[in-house]
């Protein structure tokens, strides 16, 4: 509306100058007829002027209407604005198209608030868009964001697996016999040993485990940030099972806590030959090697300590990807995780 008004008064005040009326009697004008013929002398309220047929139109305060111009005679017409040839119903349509697109989430979000009203007037239920206020300047980056792919670019970023680690005790028996021809030499005896073994879990397994084929990886955006409330998602993943132990040297013995608990041997024992033939076999490393070897048996085949180790690792490996991985990222880009779940693939079904 103000547009209008703007170019309408606009369009008055150079009508009224083009065809300006000139008063003062000391000045001589020159004044177009309507015929198109130009005359010039005397001041235009004394001089009385005649159309193309030898009537009389009246001065130039009568009623006829006659141009007086100020310029000098032989002048041409007055000059036209460029689009002046567009018609004025093209004009006004384009400048209403052009607003329109400009401001077209203003509009869209004008036009469904209008439609809802009416429509809750009439007592219709219809289900209708939702369109956010918003002008053209406004950001809306934070709402088109992808979240879901800027997550699994951060967890394809891990370089290092997860270790589940767990202590565990259990008791071994070394036992040596060389016996010196007729006369026994033996002598045995039982072992108190803490062991400490680890799980593993690759917490990246490759790029082809994370297509979006194999159902791995979802993430789904329960809601999107409004103003000062963050969008919630849900998170879940698939990660292969843990892997026990796969050698010795995958577990460890804690020499500080491990002792005898008893021990028995032949009565030659600790005489002077079958002493210098059987303490050689209870050194430090040749007690150490054998706990070793029974702590990696215990660690994967017995269920009272295979299933802690196991528990260990899938905790590990949750709390690495979910508190430094994915909270953080959605935390950044406004979105709260109302529920983090990680699958254990059997390694079978993984391949």
């Amino acid at each position: 509306m103000w547009l209008t008004c703007r170019l309408r008064s606009r369009h008055n005040t150079a009508g009224a100058s083009r065809y300006a009326v000139q008063d003062t009697p000391s000045e001589l004008v020159t004044v177009r007829l309507p015929d198109g013929q130009l005359v010039q002398g005397e001041p235009a309220q004394q001089r009385p002027v005649g159309n193309s047929a030898g009537g009389i139109a009246g001065n130039a305060q009568g009623l006829n209407p006659t141009a007086v111009l100020t310029g000098p005679p032989g002048g041409g017409r007055p000059g036209r604005r460029w689009y002046s040839w567009i018609p004025r119903w093209l004009r006004w349509t384009t400048l209403i198209v052009i607003v329109a697109v400009v401001f077209r989430r203003a509009v869209a979000w004008a036009v469904l608030a209008a439609l809802s009203g009416a429509l809750h007037l009439f007592g219709a239920t219809v289900h209708l868009p939702h369109v956010t206020f918003g002008w053209p300047w406004s950001s809306t980056t934070s709402s088109s964001t992808l979240v879901g792919p800027l997550v699994l670019q951060k967890i394809e970023g891990i370089d290092s697996p997860a270790l589940g680690t767990t202590t565990f005790n259990f008791l071994f028996t070394h036992s040596v016999s060389h016996p010196m021809g007729i006369l026994p030499c033996w002598y045995s005896a039982t072992f108190y040993a803490v062991g400490k073994a680890s799980a593993t879990v690759d917490l990246n397994p490759g790029a082809s485990w994370w297509k979006p084929s194999t159902g791995h990886y979802t993430l789904r955006v329960l809601s999107r940030p409004t103003g000062s409330a963050p969008g919630t998602v849900t998170v879940t993943m698939a990660l292969p099972l843990p892997r026990l132990p796969q050698s010795v040297h995958d577990v460890s013995i804690d020499n500080t806590l491990s002792k005898p608990v008893s021990s028995d041997h032949s009565w030659t024992y600790p005489g002077l030959a079958c002493g210098v033939l059987i303490k050689p076999q209870f050194t430090q490393s040749v007690l150490y090697a054998q706990a070793q070897a029974e702590a990696f048996k215990q660690a994967t085949t017995v269920k009272s300590v295979t299933q802690p180790l196991i528990a260990a690792a899938e905790r590990e490996a949750a709390t690495i990807i979910g508190d430094n991985f994915v909270t953080p990222t959605l935390n950044a880009l406004n979105y709260k995780v109302t529920t983090f779940t990680i699958r254990w693939v059997a390694p079978a079904a993984a391949t």
